[in-house]
């Protein structure tokens, strides 16, 4: 393969992974829900290699609109839909874009067992593709059909005397459409550093089980997310934050920021 090949082959595999919305491993009360749209803003200009260094790439650019809407059926099963816009941009030699639909996600999560401070679900969802087209490369990775099963475990506590939680999240992702299938391991811990004030740090860790299609090689990627959110008042917040690709294997290098408001009915 050519080095032109290889560094489209690397942009293809993980690029098109969707900027996921944080949904914990808590359930919402009945007839109770929250809508929570991000913004996200992400661009690449290097890429992590076969051998997990740093090299130039093709320019690459997203900026994608995301819903996560949940709402509690019961108090222990929440209805899930993640519905998504996206523009992405690839610059030389690729010279490819594309906007419409990105994958959408549906489907729920269950409490298995809940303690005074803790709980512990499981969730699945189906991922709908937001284009058949798999002639544009701008497009590829968004054109399968995808089965994301995970198992959760939140945990409050309090840091000093500021409360506190962490949620572990680790997941099984069967793809279709060339890329290989993944295992998912996404770390969260947030701080209520102030009464309206909250602080959320996550990582989030892609494992691909081997190589899929010739454009989809075997991957590894290590992503860090830092962020607020602020309460406006019981029912409106607002976030903000920065993330970036730290480490990875056949994968993007990519930095981006990411705003958002919560609405919770």
């Amino acid at each position: 393969m050519s080095r032109v090949g290889i560094k489209l082959s690397l942009l293809l595999s993980v690029a098109l992974a969707p900027q996921a919305a944080w949904a914990g491993a808590w359930t919402l009360p009945e007839g109770h829900g929250q809508i929570v749209v991000t913004d996200t803003s992400s661009q690449a200009s290097r890429v992590f290699d076969d051998s997990g260094n740093s090299q130039q790439g093709p320019r690459y650019g997203k900026q994608e609109i995301q819903a996560l809407i949940e709402y509690g059926v019961t108090d222990w099963l929440t209805a899930i839909a993640i519905p998504s816009l996206q523009h992405v941009d690839i610059g030389s030699p690729v010279d490819a874009q594309r906007t419409g639909f990105g994958n959408s996600e549906f489907g729920a999560r269950g409490r298995v067992m809940q303690g005074d401070t803790w709980v512990a679900s499981v969730q699945g969802t189906l991922r709908v593709p937001g284009t058949y087209d798999a002639t544009n490369p701008a497009a590829v990775g968004y054109t399968g059909m995808d089965v994301d099963i995970r198992a959760l475990y939140g945990q409050g506590f309090s840091f000093g005397h500021l409360p506190a939680f962490v949620d572990i999240q680790v997941a099984q992702r069967f793809r279709s459409g060339g890329p290989p299938d993944e295992a998912r391991i996404d770390l969260t811990l947030g701080l209520r550093t102030a009464p309206q004030w909250m602080l959320l740090m996550q990582q989030f860790n892609i494992f691909s089980e081997g190589a899929g299609g010739p454009l989809f090689p075997a991957t590894r990627l290590h992503k860090l997310q830092v962020g607020a959110v602020y309460d406006i008042d019981k029912q409106w917040s607002l976030q903000g934050g920065a993330f970036a690709t730290f480490a990875g294997r056949n994968a993007l290098q990519e930095n981006g920021i990411q705003f958002g408001a919560w609405y919770r009915f």
